[in-house]
């Protein structure tokens, strides 16, 4: 709730639904992640992020809001997770399908794999993003990685720091569409969305990130509305 670039973002409505509504929708749709956990800090100001996680009926964990490192860490302890999924909360348009693809590489190659990602090189849209971990790996990261940036951005130890100490497999599409950007951390990108839902009735829709993507590709105009938003640095 406390974005520096647009402040309680992910409770920004649409079609009278916050985005976070539309994201945890598509979420539900994954065939490969047993449970959905909403990992929050303790500031009263994401007290409205609980009652939300509450009407969805999906897990919370709070934590402290710098070192999110640390709350995933508990978050994953209390819901006895084996692997845990990392996506942030503020792509309403992540795809159900591409988060399966990414926890099939991790699942499908455990003996050769610590950490996928479709991040380590971007052919997906920026609001895609989803990194899969085992939880033993998770804590020895927790162990090592000391840094701010490391425990502000979760994985950043182990694809930035230290990445040989790691096995990574990185989850690439067939096309290059890294030039879309479909998340939301300032008014144009939600401008951006808010178009696609007035276009597409995404309130009641689930379109795929294939259809999506078609569909931007023929209304180029849509993109260009937060094409020159550059993402924040670590």
């Amino acid at each position: 709730m406390r974005s520096s670039r647009l402040p309680g973002k992910v409770l920004k409505t649409l079609g009278g639904r916050p985005l976070l509504s539309y994201e945890l929708k598509r979420l539900k749709l994954c065939k490969r992640a047993d449970e959905i956990v909403l990992a929050t800090t303790n500031n009263r100001d994401d007290d409205a992020l609980i009652n939300l996680a509450e009407q969805e009926g999906i897990r919370w964990f709070r934590g402290n809001e710098h070192d999110v490192l640390s709350r995933f860490v508990g978050a994953a302890a209390e819901a006895r997770a084996d692997m845990v999924v990392r996506v942030t909360g503020d792509c309403p348009l992540i795809d159900a399908e591409q988060v399966d693809r990414v926890i099939a590489e991790l699942e499908d190659n455990e003996s050769s794999c610590d950490y996928a990602a479709n991040i380590l090189k971007r052919t997906f849209p920026r609001g895609l993003d989803t990194e899969a971990i085992f939880r033993d790996v998770l804590q020895r990261i927790d162990r090592l990685g000391k840094s701010a940036a490391g425990r502000e951005h979760v994985t950043y130890f182990v694809h930035c720091e230290h990445p040989e100490l790691f096995l990574c497999r990185s989850v690439e599409d067939s096309e290059n569409n890294s030039d879309l950007r479909w998340t939301v951390d300032t008014q144009e990108d939600f401008d951006m969305v808010s178009s696609l839902h007035t276009a597409l009735g995404l309130g009641d829709a689930v379109w795929s990130y294939r259809d999506l993507v078609r569909y931007i590709r023929l209304n180029p105009q849509i993109a260009r509305v937060n094409q020159h938003i550059a993402q924040k640095s670590v």
